[in-house]
């Protein structure tokens, strides 16, 4: 019964959601396109030409808005789900913390990309400590993968929930990147404990 509940109450938040009801308009596959976005307003970080991976990208709204902006560039997208096709991307189905997906991205990878981006997020336990954990795990392993795969000047994008793991994650933002900033975009729920890590200027003596 408790299920049922909170099934119902998730979808009559789905119908108030003005940003659910914006992608629809602008043909997006999820709300999520949105916080990229503001991301992007704030920070400045997408043009036509670069490179762009998105790890965790189904169902593809980051992808889709990156698609639309960098026109001629290159998107590799990374996701366990298959996803319908998106214009000017290449498609790689995989678990990312696996070795083998990881290789499959840098078979792919022509030069070094300009920008990673990562959604990626465990299912929720509703333990928020234990999904803070989890979630910053995944941004931790994208994080490292971005180490020999960015350029010098390469933004490195996550979602982070704060929790335990959030200074840890910081620290590694630190020693990876010189710029590193935290952000919550107006479009995350105001119930959600996300944010995102802006990450630019990889240290080249690493």
């Amino acid at each position: 019964m408790k299920k049922n509940k909170i099934s119902k109450n998730w979808i009559n938040k789905q119908r108030r959601d003005t940003y659910v009801k914006q992608s629809k308009i602008d043909g997006y596959r999820a709300r999520s396109a949105y916080k990229l976005i503001e991301i992007d307003e704030k920070f400045n970080i997408f043009k036509g030409g670069l490179t762009v991976i998105d790890i965790g990208a189904a169902p593809g709204s980051w992808s889709q808005y990156a698609s639309r902006v960098v026109k001629n560039g290159k998107i590799i997208s990374v996701d366990l789900k298959e996803m319908t096709p998106i214009f000017n991307t290449i498609q790689i189905k995989g678990d990312f913390t696996e070795q083998i997906t990881q290789d499959k991205i840098k078979k792919v990878l022509i030069n070094k990309s300009d920008v990673i981006m990562s959604d990626m997020a465990v299912n929720t336990t509703g333990i928020k400590n234990i999904d803070s954990i989890q979630t910053g795990e995944l941004c931790m392993e994208a994080m490292n993968f971005s180490k020999n795969v960015i350029n010098n000047n390469g933004y490195f994008i996550s979602k982070i929930f704060m929790g335990g793991s959030f200074n840890e994650i910081i620290d590694l933002g630190k020693k990876i990147f010189k710029e590193v900033k935290v952000f919550k975009p107006k479009s995350s729920r105001k119930d959600s404990k996300e944010s995102f890590i802006i990450c630019k200027k990889i240290r080249t003596t690493l």
